[in-house]
Formats: structure tokens, C-alpha cells, sequence
């Protein structure tokens, strides 16, 4: 065989492994798992990851839904390639059903994608005078917060409202029960955070516990909506994580990675979350979007504990606080 046919066959060999490599990236999809809120911002960094060399040929599956319902269904066997949820103690249920590493939190910005942080949305005006935690308990008070059983929104509303009132100066005892007096003015329950927005926006209720990135969504999305950011909030921290089983591990890290790059930092901070990246939190854009708070505490404050101990405390579904909590005042014990 002369060497110029030797160069031939070897140059069209190399085209024909090039070829099946770009055939095999544009086939690439990756099914993305999400809570309710971050379905427009995420649709925005999935175009902009696409048009970077790493994301060019990818493409996505997206299923969202109230947290900890997206949770259980993965457990039982919805497509993920990766998870992007409103709590740690989700993914950690995860982990426990050997999905995602028991080292997601040791990943860059432990693991968190952005952040928000629990405030009161309130009618026009603030007729009912809303500030602080103990105006959600006085007379004739209606309040509105997600199903604790399917939503990771209520997590975090429960925990801030338990720690508020522990930074408050109050002992676990009067803190918890103060969480009980709360839930009697709770007039509905939803699915999902977003579910109890729309529920608050149709009249419902004076005030909503919520996200502050789900109010700016819904002004966002015209809207008419106000909210309070208390004194004593706790910051929510917002987890995303790789499926251990996923065919295109790379490609996800990739992605997760360009997630908490500059570029898709900066489409949070548009749609009302609050960065990790530290550069993108120095921006002027991000100081302005987002109001201080003496008293922002997180999950991890030694009077919660960290997750683990939040959900042993809290939600276990036989002897977690909350269960006892709905049954006294006669709100849901399920999902």
C-alpha cells in the first residue's frame, strides 16, 4: 500500500470518528429536574450555555414542580441527569436513595446555585400593617404558605419562622409553639410556592410567606404584588446537584458549572435571586436588587442545625414537629 493511500485512509478514518463525535454531541440531552420558581431564569441559561462551545449540541428535558414532590419522583425513577431544588433536605433524600453523591455540598459554593431569602407579601398599601413575624399572629390575620408535605418553600418558611423567633430571644419550647399559634391563621395550603402565589393573587389571604425571588418573578410577570423583608429572615439556599446514574456526566458538570459562572449569575440577579458567585454579588446591579438584612440567618444556625437535624426535627413524617402541628389545627399530614 503506497503511503499516500496510507494518509488517505488514515485522514477518512479521523473524519469518520470526527463526524461520530459531532453526531454524538448533538445528540446529547439532558433531563433537568426542577422546583416551580426558576423555570424562566433557567430557560435563559440554558440558551446562553448552548451557545458556548461546551453546550453547543446539548440539549434539555425540563420538568418542574413543587420541590419535594420533584424529589420523590425521581426517586422513583422520573429521567434526571441532574436536580435543581429549593432544599437541601430534598437532595439529601436523594442521596439516601443512592442518586446523588453524599459530597454534593462539598462542590463549588457548597453545592448552591443561588440564593433568596423568606418575605411577606402583602396587599396594596400593607392594610394590615405586616413587619415582623408576631403581625402574622394577631387578630384576623390571614395567612397563606405552601403544604410542608410536598414543598420546600414551606420548609423554609417553617424554619424561619421557628428562628426568627429564637434570635427573638425565645426558647426552642416558645418557638415552636409560636410556629403552632402561626399555623392557625394559615387559610391554605398549597402544592408549591408558586401555586400559593397565585392562590394569594387571586384575593386570597393577607399575607403570603414566600420567596423574594418569587415575588420578583411574579412582578416580573405583571403582577401586582408588595412584600416585607423581616427584620429576622433566613436566607434560602438553592441546591443543584448531578444524578450519579446520569449517561452524560460531563456535560452536566459543564453545565453546573456555567451555572454559577458570571454570565448565568447575572440572569439570576434579573430574575430576583440572589447570586453565590462572589464577583456577580459585588456588582452594582446586585447591590441595588437586593436589601440587607441585619438578622439573615441560614439552615445551618446551631438552633436548626443543618438539614439533617431539621429533617429528623421537623419533617419526619411519623414524628416530625409539623406533623403534629397540621393535625392540631387540622391542615394536611401528606404530600
Amino acid at each position: 500500500m503506497t503511503r499516500m493511500k496510507v494518509a488517505f485512509l488514515t485522514l477518512a478514518g479521523a473524519l469518520i470518528v470526527a463526524t461520530a463525535a459531532g453526531a454524538a454531541a448533538k445528540d446529547t440531552t439532558l433531563n433537568l429536574v426542577a422546583y416551580s420558581t426558576p423555570k424562566p431564569v433557567m430557560a435563559k441559561i440554558i440558551s446562553a450555555f448552548q451557545a458556548t462551545p461546551q453546550g453547543q449540541g446539548v440539549s434539555f428535558t425540563q420538568s418542574y414542580g413543587a420541590s419535594t414532590n420533584q424529589a420523590k419522583a425521581v426517586v422513583a425513577g422520573q429521567p434526571a441527569d441532574l436536580v435543581f431544588l429549593s432544599t437541601g433536605d430534598d437532595v439529601n433524600q436523594l442521596v439516601d436513595n443512592g442518586l446523588v453523591s453524599d459530597t454534593w455540598d462539598k462542590q463549588g459554593y457548597s453545592g448552591i446555585a443561588a440564593d433568596t431569602v423568606v418575605v411577606f407579601a402583602v396587599r396594596d398599601g400593607n392594610p394590615k400593617h405586616i413587619k415582623g413575624w408576631n403581625d402574622l399572629i394577631k387578630p384576623g390575620v390571614e395567612v397563606i404558605t405552601p403544604n410542608p408535605f410536598s414543598s420546600g418553600s414551606a420548609k423554609w418558611n417553617i424554619l424561619a419562622a421557628y428562628d426568627a423567633q429564637r434570635h427573638l430571644g425565645k426558647t426552642d419550647a416558645q418557638a415552636t409553639a409560636f410556629v403552632q399559634e402561626l399555623f392557625k391563621h394559615v387559610v391554605s395550603q398549597d402544592t408549591s410556592g408558586s401555586n400559593a402565589t397565585n392562590t394569594f393573587l387571586s384575593g386570597k389571604g393577607d399575607v403570603l410567606i414566600t420567596y423574594e425571588s418569587e415575588g420578583i418573578n411574579a412582578r416580573l410577570n405583571g403582577k401586582n404584588i408588595q412584600w416585607v423583608i423581616p427584620r429576622q429572615t433566613m436566607l434560602i439556599e438553592l441546591p443543584i446537584a448531578l444524578i450519579k446514574s446520569s449517561g452524560s456526566a460531563d456535560h452536566v458538570n459543564q453545565f453546573i458549572h456555567f451555572v454559577k459562572s458570571v454570565p448565568a449569575q447575572e440572569l439570576f440577579v434579573q430574575y430576583g435571586f440572589r447570586p453565590v458567585n462572589k464577583t456577580v454579588q459585588q456588582e452594582p446591579a446586585t447591590i441595588k436588587a437586593f436589601p440587607s438584612r441585619p438578622g439573615i440567618f441560614t439552615v445551618n444556625d446551631k438552633t436548626i442545625g443543618g438539614w439533617r437535624n431539621a429533617d429528623k426535627v421537623w419533617f419526619d413524617p411519623s414524628n416530625g414537629r409539623i406533623v403534629s402541628i397540621e393535625k392540631a389545627v387540622g391542615g394536611p399530614t401528606s404530600g
